[in-house]
């Protein structure tokens, strides 16, 4: 009977912790990025009554007879089931789908999480607002090259970072040329370009028809003309196609120079010879345009967003875009033996094993759902079936120990009969 109410101690004892973690995983139901847990129990040690023994002569073996003692909690998992993913619009916010965690520093060490609702701090720094840690990845180089062999630490966006202005080098013509114009007809076209500093010019094209299907042309910049000797030439084949392009003196490109005797190179791209991609020549009213070139003047950061990859770009205001980091994850090769840190965070264990470090769409099979956040992946129906079991065998283990008591009393009554 002794035995009886232990055993029933132990099981009240341990469909209690049961209850904790149930109770728990509902508390958790709507917290991002957390991962339920379950309980399993094991039997207690026994007490052996009888040995079994191996069968001798005419007699059989003989099983051996024992009595078990209760139970004990056997393991309390962490489940890393992919929880649902929830659409939010912010831009820094992540979910993972995969088994990948993020990483962040504290300046000692990395703790790991799946909750990736993050936000800049003052300094630019990119953080998990519940414990202040600093996501861990990549930065790139002034030109935007991400190196995955870089050293992973913290992320940091330079918000008053500005994108360097680019000389114009190349311009692009498109259009037509009235191969019925009559000679001394003409045609300019122009467009804003840029030098080194971001300065800006007006380059401005005169076309001028000096036959059937050719045209010569000169240049000017903010109306002053280009100094050359002979004009540059531009011809077309009878169906209208680019014959052929050239430079003012036979040069290679367009030699541009600005007050102060600085100057530029701009090349000119008219199409393709034998092509009709740029300018060409038919019989209709002359429309060509200078329609791109590849200069821009400085510009201040705008706007970040992140991509699936985990790729952060930043947009500026004169139109141009650029990687500025990218953020690491961690694979573990058992994530259920990470250790749990509070405030959605882990901690690597001996059994969880070293964590790889890696990055989404490349070394890390997860990808990145910018935008959304991972839900908890709690069950809540299985939770309250969960609950309804775990109270069950607690009714149970309380109705042992009662039973026992009264047999005991009844013991101690005996005298009395």
């Amino acid at each position: 009977m002794m035995r009886a109410l232990f055993a029933g101690v132990s099981g009240l004892r341990n469909h209690q912790t049961r209850m904790d973690v149930i109770g728990n995983n509902i508390a958790n139901v709507n917290t991002v990025g957390f991962k339920g847990s379950r309980v399993t129990f094991k039997e207690a040690f026994f007490q052996v009554l009888r040995s079994a023994s191996r069968g001798q002569g005419e007699l059989g073996g003989l099983n051996p007879m024992e009595i078990g003692a209760g139970m004990n909690i056997g393991t309390i998992d962490t489940l890393f089931t992919q929880g649902s993913l929830e659409t939010t619009g912010q831009p820094l916010d992540l979910a993972i789908q995969g088994q990948a965690l993020f990483v962040l520093g504290n300046g000692q060490s990395h703790l790991y999480t799946r909750a990736g609702n993050f936000q800049l701090d003052a300094d630019g720094k990119l953080v998990a607002p519940a414990s202040g840690y600093i996501v861990q990845g990549i930065l790139a180089d002034s030109l935007g090259t991400l190196s995955t062999t870089a050293a992973v630490g913290d992320l940091q966006i330079q918000l008053g970072q500005r994108s360097p202005p680019q000389q114009t080098s190349q311009a692009t013509l498109v259009g037509n040329l009235n191969s019925a114009a009559a000679v001394g007809d003409a045609h300019s076209m122009g467009i804003t370009v840029y030098e080194s500093s971001g300065a800006t010019h007006q380059l401005r094209l005169l076309f001028t028809n000096t036959g059937p299907g050719a045209w010569s042309w000169t240049a000017q910049l903010d109306g002053t003309a280009v100094p050359s000797t002979t004009p540059g030439a531009v011809t077309f084949n009878a169906d209208g196609t680019l014959a052929s392009f050239t430079y003012p003196d036979g040069a290679a490109s367009l030699t541009l120079t600005v007050a102060g005797g600085a100057s530029f190179q701009v090349s000119i791209d008219a199409g393709t010879v034998g092509g009709m991609n740029g300018l060409a020549g038919f019989a209709n009213p002359s429309n060509a345009v200078v329609s791109s070139q590849d200069g821009y003047q400085a510009g201040d950061l705008q706007n970040i967003a992140v991509d699936s990859r985990g790729v952060i770009t930043g947009y500026f205001s004169n139109g141009e875009s650029r990687s500025l980091a990218q953020i690491a994850l961690a694979n573990f090769g058992n994530p259920g033996g990470l250790v749990r840190q509070g405030d959605n965070l882990y901690l690597e264990s001996p059994n969880s094993g070293a964590a790889v470090i890696g990055f989404a769409g490349g070394t890390n099979s997860s990808t990145l759902t910018p935008g959304a956040l991972e839900s908890s992946n709690v069950d809540i129906s299985q939770e309250f079936i969960d609950m309804i079991i775990a109270q069950r065998g607690f009714q149970a283990n309380a109705r042992v120990i009662t039973t026992a008591d009264e047999m005991l009393n009844d013991l101690v009554n005996l005298r009395r009969m």
